[in-house]
């Protein structure tokens, strides 16, 4: 199917599919093999109506990591920094928790998410170009899940780590050198690292749910902390700029990153630590989608902003959404795995789907409270039999709206539950990893581990 007859269902279908699933406003890019669309619809703020164009600029949140991860490869193609060397070769006084970790993660452990200690860490270190330096040397008390290599867990301050070398190589800020190396040779010109360039934007600004279920609000806040640049707190680009940097992951590098270097971040580095959950693992800064490869992304999700980016190197094709608010999962659903279908005949995996008919299943070795540092997660059971999932969020996260309501775990296949009712087509999967002395499950594994804190 051509892109152009593409386009034009897009643009009659659009409209209805943010209303249905409650998305203020969104933009939409799809490029394939030379050629590109690009759409709008809603607004970019429920507030104000300013309505949202093809050139409105939305946060990409962790997509951001794939632009870390680049500045690093870029930094490995000149010789001045080895994947598997340690970090603590580049940033000496580097420590964490455990002191035999910080001695021997390496670069390349952070960059596929298997650096062991908790990465969920959001401390506001200010504003200044001082900002990550500052947030990185935070991490000294930051507790070591397990050891660095042996499981994939999610790590927002493992990229802030390595934002943090590229400053030290570069000698200069994050968001310069994320500007002077990829946003302006490539010339991506709507790229804005913080508020302050965003303002010269036509900006979307986050909506969450109202704590008493009625219409969505204009977010509290619109970044998180500056410190989490590198990990994803703070960029926001139009689409077609996002694809401007998503191309060059389809063209070899195209000069900015060598074929060898976007070649390694494409190969799976880490698998998905349990079955059932989604996506097939980790490459270097992309996530790989699918069991066979041929789909690499990465999702964003900031304080009400929600962004994808989905790319089929083989085929030449890459497509973005950004959202600003509602079910923007189900949008995505309803959007890009038949955008990707169409466009390259590739079928990506549906999400996990509830059992018709759940099984009774022994849950004893999963209750218990599992802790971090963004919430407490507590695994419960009724006197009815049903077992329930109850989040409660700490630090920024209280201001992020209404806690969730207590959601009910069916198994779903192993040490893997699933939750049964959800607003969204997509139901969350957890699974439960490794055994502590006692029987119970170590590890509640969403994406991220996070560890038992009861015995």
């Amino acid at each position: 199917m051509s892109l152009d007859v593409i386009g034009s269902a897009l643009r009659d279908s659009l409209p209805p599919l943010l209303a249905r699933h409650q998305v203020p406003g969104a933009v939409l890019a799809v490029y394939a093999d030379g050629a590109q669309i690009d759409l709008a619809h809603g607004v970019l703020n429920t507030r104000t109506g300013v309505e949202a164009t093809t050139d409105s600029i939305f946060q990409v949140g962790s997509i951001t990591k794939v632009w870390t991860t680049t500045l690093v490869m870029q930094l490995a193609d000149e010789g001045r920094l080895e994947l598997d060397a340690p970090v603590r070769r580049y940033l000496p006084e580097f420590r964490l928790g455990s002191a035999d970790a910080a001695a021997t993660v390496t670069i390349r452990q952070l960059l596929c998410h298997t650096g062991g200690f908790e990465g969920d860490l959001f401390t506001d270190t200010g504003r200044g170009d001082d900002c990550v330096a500052r947030f990185v040397a935070s991490l000294g008390d930051t507790p070591q899940l397990f050891p660095p290599g042996a499981m994939l867990s999610y790590n927002n301050a493992g990229f802030a780590v390595l934002g943090r070398i590229v400053e030290v190589l570069r000698g200069r800020p994050f968001d310069a050198c994320l500007h002077a190396y990829l946003a302006g040779p490539l010339g991506a010109s709507t790229v804005a690292t913080d508020a302050y360039e965003a303002i010269l934007h036509r900006a979307a600004v986050g909506h969450l749910r109202a704590e008493d279920g009625g219409p969505l609000e204009t977010a509290p806040i619109w970044a998180l902390p500056r410190s989490n640049s590198p990990a994803g707190s703070m960029l926001a680009m139009s689409a077609r700029d996002l694809l401007l940097f998503a191309r060059l992951h389809l063209r070899a590098g195209d000069g900015l990153v060598s074929q060898d270097a976007v070649k390694a971040m494409q190969q799976r580095a880490a698998d998905r630590p349990a079955p059932g959950m989604p996506g097939a693992g980790w490459g270097l800064g992309w996530e790989i989608m699918d069991d066979s490869g041929s789909v690499i992304g990465h999702d964003g999700g900031t304080i009400g902003q929600a962004a994808f980016l989905r790319l089929v190197p083989d085929r030449n094709v890459a497509v973005a959404l950004l959202t600003n608010g509602g079910d923007a999962s189900s949008l995505y659903l309803a959007l890009i795995p038949p955008l990707i279908r169409a466009l390259t005949g590739v079928v990506l995996p549906p999400p996990a789907a509830v059992p018709s008919s759940p099984a009774p299943f022994d849950a004893s070795r999963y209750l218990g409270v599992y802790s971090s540092r963004v919430a407490d997660l507590t695994v419960s059971q009724d006197t009815a039999g049903r077992v329930w999932l109850h989040d409660a969020p700490k630090g920024i996260f209280t201001q992020l709206g209404p806690p969730s309501p207590p959601q009910e775990l069916v198994h779903l296949t192993d040490d893997t539950l699933i939750v049964r009712t959800h607003p969204g087509t997509a139901h969350p999967v957890y699974a439960f990893v490794g055994t502590t002395p006692s029987g119970h499950a170590r590890f509640l594994h969403g994406g991220r581990a996070t560890l038992r804190a009861t015995p």
